[in-house]
């Protein structure tokens, strides 16, 4: 568990003449339309990501959650939400988690949290959010690792950019999954002779030196969600529990 404080804000000062003046800014309904475009703009964007996003205040009430993460919070993450509080399935990852949440809050510290075993075994960082005024409460960021290297909807999109076979991005798929290529040509069902021809291939397709590149490759593109339907549905019940307060960006 890796614990850092959050750099603080920088300040400017305007000597002399140069003194800031205080806002004056229209706040009409005309701005207030523009503002409830650049929060569904936002949550857009979020939404997005191909990392799961969630916004905490008071330390474990969720206000606002992005489709990654209502995509990967199943029955089998370390995190739950009960109601629209965030919790722990494990006791002893739920007092971590508190104990993370709470730095964060009152005194700005960012961590990073391994919770859960085995294949469920995910990170996550905590990050403090700056309070935008004196008055605003203090929010903190929840940003969920992933539970392999690449994604399917990853490898999806990267196999159809350079134009690969059905077969070829299965292939990339098991080599993804940390599998030889003699363990990929077993699951597909054919010799090692047609898997290694099919490597070759799309090294050739990728411009890719060698299996280790290509992996490394995939796994450094943007976490971008596919357009790509998911293999399973986005959690609508919980999709349903932020609407319309508590996902924030959502006017």
């Amino acid at each position: 568990m890796l614990d850092f404080p959050t750099p603080a804000a920088s300040t400017h000062t305007f000597p002399g003449s140069m003194r800031a003046l205080p806002p004056t800014r229209y706040t009409g309904p005309e701005r207030r339309s523009v503002t409830s475009i650049e929060q569904r703009r936002m949550a857009q964007m979020l939404d997005e990501v191909d990392y799961g996003l969630l916004l905490l205040v008071d330390e474990t009430h969720v206000r606002h959650i992005n489709k990654a993460a209502c995509r990967v919070m199943d029955d089998r993450h370390p995190l739950q939400l009960l109601g629209a509080e965030l919790r722990a399935r494990d006791a002893q990852d739920q007092a971590a988690l508190r104990d993370a949440l709470h730095a964060a809050a009152a005194r700005g510290m960012r961590k990073l949290l391994r919770m859960g075993g085995g294949e469920a075994q995910v990170s996550v960082a905590v990050v403090p959010l700056p309070a935008p005024s004196p008055s605003a409460a203090h929010a903190v960021m929840l940003l969920l690792g992933k539970r392999q290297v690449c994604e399917e909807l990853t490898v999806d999109w990267y196999a159809r950019s350079h134009g690969l076979t059905p077969a070829e991005t299965a292939v990339i798929k098991g080599l993804c999954a940390d599998l030889t290529p003699q363990q990929v040509a077993t699951r597909q069902g054919v010799g090692l002779a047609t898997v290694r021809t099919q490597i070759g291939s799309i090294r050739t397709k990728t411009g890719t030196c060698s299996i280790k590149a290509l992996v490394r490759e995939i796994a450094m593109l943007p976490p971008l969600m596919g357009t790509l339907s998911p293999s399973r549905p986005l959690m609508p019940q919980m999709m349903r529990r932020f609407e319309p307060s508590a996902r924030i960006f959502d006017a």
